[in-house]
């Protein structure tokens, strides 16, 4: 049974700085790109970074570009979001997703709340 598990969400003030991990298991066996997303109540989910499976390649959106840092340990296939000097406006949902880079069958987490009080 495939599981990821998001842990590190909570209660920050503004300017702060929260780690998140995602623990994955129970994969098939494949090469893995995993990343991170976010959605608010009532909002569309958006991207928010990935990285490749073997490291080596990060994206991130924009909007968090210079703030947050995405990394991985394959020996503990987790992930993690460094995210730094965080905003009121990023409450949501952050959700971790990973992919396999060859059949494209991907597998979500439940998400962690994140909220940055002003």
């Amino acid at each position: 049974q495939v599981q990821l598990v998001e842990s590190g969400g909570g209660l920050v003030q503004a300017g702060g700085s929260l780690r998140l991990s995602c623990a994955a298991s129970g994969l098939p066996s494949g090469n893995y790109d995993m990343g991170w997303f976010r959605q608010a109540p009532e909002e569309e989910r958006e991207f928010v970074a990935s990285i490749n499976w073997s490291g080596d390649t990060t994206y991130y959106a924009d909007s968090v570009k210079g703030r947050f840092t995405i990394s991985r340990d394959n020996h503990k296939n987790t992930i993690y979001l460094q995210m730094n000097s965080l905003k009121p406006e990023n409450t949501p949902i952050y959700s971790c997703d990973t992919e396999d880079i060859n059949t494209k069958e991907d597998y979500w987490g439940q998400g962690t709340q994140v909220t940055v009080s002003s």
